[in-house]
């Protein structure tokens, strides 16, 4: 479709409103795409002018690299932004801090020659510390025991933009201890399995057996999984936004997306990495089914329980668009082609419903045009 990118954005619209939107739906996904999505290309720039001030040549490259490769998360993140538009620019600086601080603390653990579990877990204190309701004067060196030093102060940036975030939230401290479960369950996992790998799987099988007594029916690698999604997270912050909120719907967003929205999230992206994870010996929770179908099946399990959970919330037109747009992303992911995945995407679009599929053939059209 030539000359997409040069489109007004009444053009855009209008395109939107051809691919089956309308109403609730309409306006949260034009809004996120005309709006929301700029912004969140604006932010990643200021923070990559911060990554590019980082003296030590690895942890420079560590930070831009996450930030090309994975600056997706943020937009992805930003969607919970959404539906808040009072608190919106708080909310979208905020979610993408957060989001960058994560994918910067992963490629430390993921891409350089470091297995050290303390190294990482000091690495990952930052990510309490960013969302702490009472900001410290001091902030611990989270590199001492990593073998690179120096960023020139870019993880202390990244937590003091969250620091200060959170604090304009009217109701954080009403979701702050379900928040930050969540995020101890995040780092407990992003330490274990980077460990070196002769260690790493069996002490992610005791670690996450231990919880599942909550969560019948659930498999390991599967709350694995679900550990290592911030959408919960996101969700909560925009809960926050809201004055007096009672403790109680915060339980009920995080028994909404944990585990299974958390989970499907996830998998999808274990899913459509499986080849280049197989050929770099990576750890991928989908490898620990027996096969594809065994995948796909379990798969759609989680594409049903994630919509029966939301018809719960009060806002389940919007979780349930969270669940559309998690299938329309990765299944519109230009690896799906590549791997002849094209009959399993058609069957998990097909177990969302007819909606999912229009939010498919949109992300396939937004791909185009942005």
């Amino acid at each position: 479709m030539p000359g997409l990118a040069n489109r007004t954005q009444e053009s855009k619209l209008a395109l939107l409103m051809q691919h089956g939107l309308r109403g609730g739906r309409m306006n949260l996904l034009s809004h996120y795409i005309l709006f929301t999505l700029s912004q969140v290309k604006s932010q990643l720039k200021v923070w990559e002018q911060e990554a590019r001030l980082c003296p030590n040549e690895e942890l420079r490259k560590q930070a831009l690299s996450s930030i090309h490769n994975k600056g997706f998360h943020c937009q992805g993140g930003a969607f919970f932004a959404v539906p808040y538009r009072e608190k919106e620019t708080l909310l979208l600086r905020l979610i993408i801090a957060y989001q960058t601080l994560c994918d910067y603390l992963d490629n430390l653990c993921d891409r350089t020659a470091c297995s050290d579990g303390k190294a990482f877990r000091q690495l990952h204190r930052s990510l309490e510390d960013a969302l702490s309701p009472v900001e410290a004067s001091l902030l611990p060196d989270y590199y001492s025991y990593y073998p690179s030093q120096e960023d020139g102060g870019y993880i202390e940036k990244l937590v003091r933009v969250c620091q200060s975030c959170v604090k304009q939230l009217p109701s954080y401290p009403a979701v702050y201890p379900d928040l930050i479960h969540l995020v101890r369950l995040y780092i407990d996992l992003q330490v274990i399995k980077h460990i070196d790998p002769w260690q790493r799987e069996e002490e992610l099988r005791e670690w996450a057996k231990k919880q599942l007594y909550a969560y019948p029916g659930l498999r390991w690698q599967e709350f694995a999984a679900a550990a290592g999604s911030t959408l919960a997270v996101f969700a909560l912050f925009g809960l926050a936004s809201i004055q007096d909120l009672p403790p109680v719907e915060s339980r009920k967003v995080v028994e909404n997306y944990f585990p299974w929205i958390c989970g499907l999230h996830i998998l999808l992206d274990y899913f459509i990495d499986q080849e280049e994870d197989r050929e770099g010996g990576d750890l991928n929770f989908t490898f620990y089914y027996a096969d594809n179908r065994e995948c796909i099946s379990r798969l759609e399990v989680f594409i049903s329980q994630s919509h029966a959970q939301s018809a719960r919330l009060n806002d389940c037109d919007f979780s349930r668009v969270v669940v559309e747009g998690l299938l329309a992303m990765y299944l519109s992911d230009q690896k799906i082609a590549q791997r002849q995945l094209q009959a399993a995407a058609r069957q998990l679009l097909a177990a969302s419903g007819p909606n999912a599929l229009k939010t498919f053939q949109l992300c396939r059209l937004v791909r185009k045009i942005f």
